[in-house]
Order: C-alpha cells, then sequence, then structure tokens
C-alpha cells in the first residue's frame, strides 16, 4: 500500500468525502423532480434556488477566520453534519420558501467541507502525491454515489421524497458525528497563516478559479433541469443518468491524477476546455434524448478534471497560504455561481439555448487563458 494511505488524515477525508458526495448526489438526484413535480417550480424559480445554492461558497472566505475558532479538520466533520441537517430538513419543507431555507443548510455543510478537504489535501500530501490522493477522493465518490443512485432508484417507487430525504439526512449526519470524535492531526504540518491571503502572481489561479465557477453553474441548474423540463427525464431516467456517470468516474478518476503527474495540469485543462466547448454547443442544439444523456456524461467526466486547478496552485503557492487560498479560491468561483443561475434563469425564459452558448464562451477563454500554465517538472 502506497505511504500516503497511511496517514491518518488520507482515510478521515475518505470518509468525509464520501459522505459529503452521498448526501450531494441524493439532492442533485431529487432536486429537479421535486421542484417541478411536487413544489411546482419553474425555470426562474430554479435559478434563484441555485443562486442561493451558491451564496455560502460564496461565503467560503470566512472560513480563514471560522478556524481561529475550530480545529480545521473539526470544522470538516462539522460541516458534514449540517450537509446532513440539510438533507433532513428538505422534505418537510416542500414550499419556494422551505426550498431556499433548506437549501443553505445543505449548502454551507456541503462547500465548507469542500473547502477544508481542499486545504488540508494540500496541506498533508507533496506535489507528486496531492493529484492521486485528489484522484482516490473522487474515486470514492463516485462509489458512493453509484451506491447512492442505486438505492433511490430501487426505493423510489416505494417511499416518499420527505422519506427519502430524512433518511438520507440522518446517514450523512451520522458519518460527520464519527469523524468529529477523532483526531487525525500530524504536528508536524507548515502552519498556515491565519489572515486572507491575496496574491499578484496567483492572478492564473484566480481566474481559473472564477471561470471554472462560471461554467460549473451552468452545469449544474441547467444541464439536468434541460433533461426534466425538455426531454421529461424521470427520477429514475436521471438515477440511471448519475449511476452510469459515477460508473465511468470510478474508473477514470485515478487515471486523471496519474495524467497530471506525468504530462502536467496544462495539457489536462486544455483537454477539457477544448471539448467542453463542444458540448455546450451541443447541449444548445440537440433534440435527441439519447445524444443529451451522453453529452451529460461527457461534460460529467470533465467536470473531473479542475483538480488539475487545486494541484496547479500547490505547485507555485507558499506552503504557509494553502488554508486561506483555498477558501479564497472558493469564494472567487462563487462570484459568477451567485450570480448566473439567476441571470441564466431569464435568459432560460427567453430562449433556453443562451445559457449554454454562454457556458461555450467561458469554456473557450479559459482554453486560452490555462496555456499561461508554467510550471518546472517535479
Amino acid at each position: 500500500m502506497p505511504d500516503y494511505k497511511k496517514e491518518r488524515m488520507y482515510s478521515y477525508l475518505i470518509v468525509l468525502t464520501i459522505c459529503s458526495a452521498a448526501g450531494l448526489q441524493c439532492w442533485r438526484t431529487l432536486f429537479d423532480n421535486f421542484s417541478v413535480n411536487i413544489v411546482g417550480l419553474d425555470g426562474n424559480h430554479i435559478g434563484v434556488l441555485q443562486s442561493v445554492r451558491e451564496i455560502p461558497g460564496f461565503l467560503a472566505l470566512l472560513v480563514t477566520y471560522v478556524i481561529l475558532i475550530i480545529k480545521e479538520h473539526r470544522l470538516s466533520a462539522l460541516s458534514i453534519i449540517i450537509l446532513g441537517t440539510g438533507l433532513f430538513l428538505t422534505g418537510l419543507l416542500p414550499s419556494f420558501s422551505g426550498l431556499i431555507f433548506t437549501t443553505i443548510v445543505m449548502s454551507f455543510g456541503f462547500h465548507y467541507y469542500e473547502t477544508t478537504n481542499q486545504s488540508l489535501t494540500l496541506q498533508y500530501f507533496d506535489k507528486l502525491t496531492s493529484p492521486l490522493v485528489f484522484s482516490e477522493q473522487r474515486k470514492s465518490a463516485a462509489a458512493a454515489n453509484i451506491a447512492v443512485g442505486i438505492l433511490i432508484f430501487v426505493i423510489a417507487p416505494f417511499l416518499s421524497y420527505t422519506v427519502i430525504y430524512i433518511l438520507f439526512g440522518c446517514l450523512i449526519g451520522a458519518g460527520g458525528i464519527w469523524a468529529i470524535t477523532k483526531n487525525p492531526v500530524n504536528k508536524n504540518i507548515i502552519p498556515q497563516k491565519k489572515q486572507l491571503v491575496l496574491k499578484k502572481r496567483y492572478w492564473l489561479f484566480y481566474f481559473l478559479t472564477f471561470m471554472a465557477g462560471a461554467r460549473r453553474q451552468i452545469f449544474m441548474a441547467f444541464a439536468v433541469f434541460l433533461l426534466v423540463k425538455k426531454f421529461e427525464f424521470s427520477v429514475q431516467d436521471i438515477t440511471l443518468l448519475f449511476l452510469v456517470n459515477n460508473v465511468i468516474n470510478f474508473f477514470i478518476n485515478p487515471l486523471i491524477g496519474k495524467f497530471i503527474v506525468k504530462y502536467g495540469e496544462r495539457k489536462l485543462l486544455s483537454i477539457e476546455y477544448f471539448f467542453l466547448v463542444l458540448i455546450f454547443i451541443s447541449y444548445a442544439f440537440v433534440d435527441s434524448k439519447l445524444i443529451v444523456g451522453v453529452l451529460y456524461v461527457l461534460d460529467h467526466i470533465f467536470f473531473n478534471f479542475a483538480t488539475g486547478i487545486k494541484t496547479y496552485f500547490q505547485k507555485i503557492a507558499d506552503p504557509r497560504d494553502i488554508a486561506s487560498s483555498a477558501a479564497v479560491g472558493f469564494t472567487i468561483n462563487h462570484i459568477a455561481a451567485v450570480v448566473l443561475p439567476v441571470i441564466g434563469g431569464l435568459l432560460w425564459m427567453v430562449d433556453y439555448k443562451i445559457p449554454f452558448l454562454a457556458g461555450a464562451f467561458f469554456s473557450l477563454i479559459s482554453l486560452c487563458l490555462v496555456q499561461f500554465i508554467r510550471i518546472e517538472k517535479q
């Protein structure tokens, strides 16, 4: 077994990543059908909810101050408990205002875990190991998503949305409670700066992070909604699609880490953005249910390539800046995320193609800028 897997923080983060992924997968799998068929929402409502969901991500910079009060690894566990609580409450409040509240709660848990997970991974694992650790985390997340997808597919015909949300909320919360009792800390880790860090030499990291947030929101807010609204995918159809995604990603994710180690971030991200331009344009014009399903699977695969932005930053950063910069990066990532879904929802009402063509444009800009990545061979 590789040495990095013997690090206590490795198994700690793997367990919490599984909980985080399972919670988000449950929410995403049920959300569009729950909001359309039970709550009766339309595109503009979805845009508002997706923007609300990203507010906690926009406030991720506050993690820098929260870890002055609570240790970073404990904040990770507490975030998972909050995520579980948000899920638990979702089915109990089937209204637009109820969804706004529960979405914020769930999202605080998810985004604060993602921020601390990125920070702890980059702190505890070196530049050659961190791509492999991120890939293992994504592989574990894919396995969790497969399990959640199968479970929802089996129980959806028999249980109400409320019961399913309560069931998964309890399971996720239990994982967080387990973790909060553990102490995986290595006291030899480089101490982190306890204030916000913004440096000119990190400009490309900031820009790529911002653009990734913009493109991700179009994918998150409108891709599944397109499948449900235009192509009439059922909850079982969406669950099967997620299942296919995660089976593929389970096998592909370890290869992404190895690709980064061997070829570097510039090549990986160039491949991602080139194909995303084509995928987003295709979203706007296809009329085939099968083809749009394939596009969604490909989109989901390339989403994993964003690991390259994190590992690129590790290679150019002062090790003491990791925790603060992870928080700042998440906030930058979510600047567009808070605004775009609302604007995109309004544009959707004009023509559903517009948000996807914007995604193609954002991906083209990222493809050009990623060519500025310059890293000495490790």
